[in-house]
């Protein structure tokens, strides 16, 4: 899953990255691309600790949602990808008919089954990881 990170720069200071989705979860670096090597591992860094402490992921924010918060107007935006889940192999029942719609409607979305139904469950209708 990818979240949206801010890279912030004033004149006497290194490039800051901060997470609008993680409050907390900030690095720097002196390079354009030692910041985004570090929001790498700010971001696995703090997604971890969540899932040790039990706390929900959120769900990403669209760059509209984010940008529309005055401080965040002169960053600078980019995608970085938190540490995948562990996949679990379940076993669920559903009447033919049931899952015959199910199979339809992930078709129209170009989804796996399974990614269908998580996104169902997580209450949106993106693609999510299976």
């Amino acid at each position: 899953m990818n979240y949206i990170a801010l890279i912030h720069k004033d004149a006497r200071s290194d490039y800051g990255v901060s997470f609008p989705d993680f409050p907390g979860c900030i690095t720097a670096g002196k390079t354009l691309d030692e910041a985004k090597d570090l929001a790498q591992e700010a971001l696995k860094g703090h997604v971890n600790l969540m899932k040790e402490m039990e706390e929900t992921i959120p769900a990403p924010s669209s760059l509209e949602s984010i940008m529309k918060d005055l401080n965040d107007k002169d960053s600078v935006a980019f995608l970085v990808e938190a540490p995948l889940a562990r996949i679990v192999r379940v076993n669920v029942s559903f009447s033919e008919d049931t899952l015959h719609y199910i199979d339809e409607q992930a078709q129209k979305r170009h989804m796996s089954r399974s990614a269908y139904l998580a996104s169902l469950a997580l209450g949106n209708e993106r693609k999510v990881s299976v």
